[in-house]
């Protein structure tokens, strides 16, 4: 243990405060407890109170007691076994109050946006430094897709602290929706201000974000201040997310208001609420379903997180129906009357699956019947579910039947040229139009136009002959015979009669698809003329040839 200069020690003791954020007292004590640790190894003892030691904080000398009594051997004639001791303990200690220190800071800035550099991917968690310490952001708070390179800016919200052992563990997040209204408060100064609240998010990290804000200012336009002149404040965000889509929408305090907010850009019919069940039932028209349920159910699914309710989207069909099956099940019960569905109408219920979930309690409450009436009701409801359910598999069981179905008569479409006798004319139609996304069409620029014209009127024969579930013709016009009298170039020739067939039966689908392509066909499946298609190229294989 070499002898040091009071003063320089004290200016390193300085650097060591000032540079790890630790107080100069505490790493003062860690020297004088290093010190002593030392002493004790040196003269072999266990007694914790035999030696103490006293550091002057103005001049840096050392002093070493015994007993209360001044040690007059220097420190440096300990011994290297007891300088190790020293160096040992005084490190030890220097990082317990560095990691104090560091959870000190670091806990109270919970929830607060830093920036950090990415360093590297230890088991799908993202190491970042920050500052004077290292986080990791876990897999689950990072948005999928998201790669960073060492050394990468990296935008993140300190999500959480942990002291675990011997060191502390900062939790970062980006997938997180709290991030996303600390982007808010950084890009929306009424955010920050508290005039604008965010009352409500709801996050699917890397796709989509609602965000239902309101304001307490009359004056200020919650919406209009959140987007930004031209959308640059919301453009910030975008940006930051790396072109997650974000939707404000306005809240309300009447919950069907704010559930036909959260579902646009669709536009909604009509919306039931049952309470008993937090369900809100929400009637769209057709051609607003796909909308208001989103991709892969994505908008109707964060609208019900917005907004806290079970949101159930029907078209008015699905819902008409299941009122017409509720009424035409409780009607015939003792004891109900017309005002009693219409009151469990106005109380949200609108199905026979509503009635058995709410119970008979609630129904003895709300429609004041007495138990055994509530009791007949809740019964019959179940026995209709069931029934209901039980149609609805069959209509899904049929459904995909019919499109196995169609696909294959699609298939021997293309495959043989015919659709055989045993195919119904709604399945026929139905392949002709499926048959078309598979290939491409046919080029007919060089036929000959007399064969051309000989296809196109047998193709308007084979049309009318799918449709009303007739016979189609096979037996196209062959192409007129141009072989040479020389014997020897039969067989060269026979290739092209054969290739001629398969162009003979192209012909004959490109004008078939020409003449469903000029006029309008419907049929009992309800085929609309919007939805037909063309026909496609069929190109022959040299088995399918012979």
């Amino acid at each position: 243990m070499s002898a040091m200069n009071p003063q320089e020690m004290m200016r390193i003791l300085d650097s060591i405060a000032r540079d790890r954020n630790v107080d100069r007292d505490l790493l003062i004590e860690d020297l004088e407890t290093a010190m002593v640790s030392a002493a004790r190894k040196f003269y072999n003892t266990l007694d914790t109170e035999e030696f103490t030691c006293s550091l002057d904080k103005l001049t840096g000398e050392m002093t070493l007691f015994r007993f209360g009594e001044p040690v007059d051997m220097p420190p440096a004639a300990f011994g290297r076994i007891a300088a190790q001791t020293f160096k040992q303990v005084m490190i030890q200690k220097f990082r317990e109050d560095e990691r104090d220190s560091l959870y000190a800071d670091f806990s109270g800035r919970v929830g607060e946006i830093v920036t950090g550099t990415a360093q590297r991917y230890e088991g799908g968690s993202l190491v970042v430094t920050i500052e004077r310490a290292e986080g990791f952001m876990p897999r689950s708070e990072q948005i999928p897709g998201e790669q960073f390179q060492p050394g990468d800016r990296i935008r993140c919200m300190i999500l959480d602290v942990r002291d675990v052992g011997n060191q502390v563990k900062i939790v970062l997040s980006r997938g997180n929706p709290e991030f996303i209204r600390r982007l808010f408060e950084v890009e929306v100064p009424e955010v920050q201000e508290r005039v604008i609240e965010i009352k409500a998010m709801a996050r699917e990290a890397g796709h989509r974000t609602k965000v239902a804000v309101t304001s307490i200012d009359s004056k200020v336009d919650a919406v209009g201040a959140c987007v930004g002149v031209r959308g640059s404040r919301i453009k910030n965000i975008v940006d930051e997310l790396n072109g997650e889509k974000i939707d404000i929408v306005r809240w309300n305090e009447s919950s069907q208001v704010l559930i036909q907010n959260a579902l646009k850009p669709a536009e909604v019919a009509e919306i039931s609420l049952c309470f008993e069940l937090g369900r809100a039932t929400v009637v769209v028209n057709e051609d607003q379903l796909s909308l208001a349920i989103g991709k892969r159910g994505q908008n109707v699914r964060l609208a019900a997180r917005l907004t806290g309710w079970d949101v159930d989207i029907l078209t008015p069909t699905e819902f008409n129906r299941g009122l017409e099956t509720m009424a035409q099940t409780l009607e015939s019960i003792e004891g109900v009357t017309d005002e009693m569905l219409d009151r469990l109408a106005a109380l949200g219920i609108v199905s026979v699956f509503d009635v058995e979930e709410v119970g008979v309690e609630v129904i003895q409450v709300e429609l004041e019947a007495d138990e055994a009436t509530a009791q007949r009701i809740v019964e019959a409801s179940s026995l209709a579910a069931k029934e209901v359910a039980e149609q609805q598999a069959r209509e899904k069981e049929e459904a995909a039947q019919r499109k196995a179905e169609e696909e294959e008569a699609a298939r021997r479409l293309l495959q043989d040229g015919g659709l055989g006798e045993d195919v119904s004319p709604d399945i026929a139609a139905a392949a002709i139009l499926g048959a078309g996304s598979m290939r491409d069409r046919p080029t007919v620029s060089t036929v000959d136009p007399d064969r051309l014209e000989a296809i196109a009127a047998m193709a308007d024969a084979n049309a009318e002959a799918i449709l009303s579930g007739g016979e189609v013709t096979s037996d196209w016009p062959a192409a007129p015979s141009s072989k040479p009298d020389h014997a020897g170039e039969e067989s060269a020739e026979d290739g092209d009669d054969e290739s001629a067939v398969s162009e003979d039966h192209d012909i004959a689908e490109a004008a078939l698809n020409d003449q469903m392509d000029s006029e309008s066909v419907s049929t009992d499946s309800g085929v609309r003329d919007d939805e037909i298609t063309t026909f496609p190229q069929t190109q022959r294989e040299g088995s399918e040839q012979a």
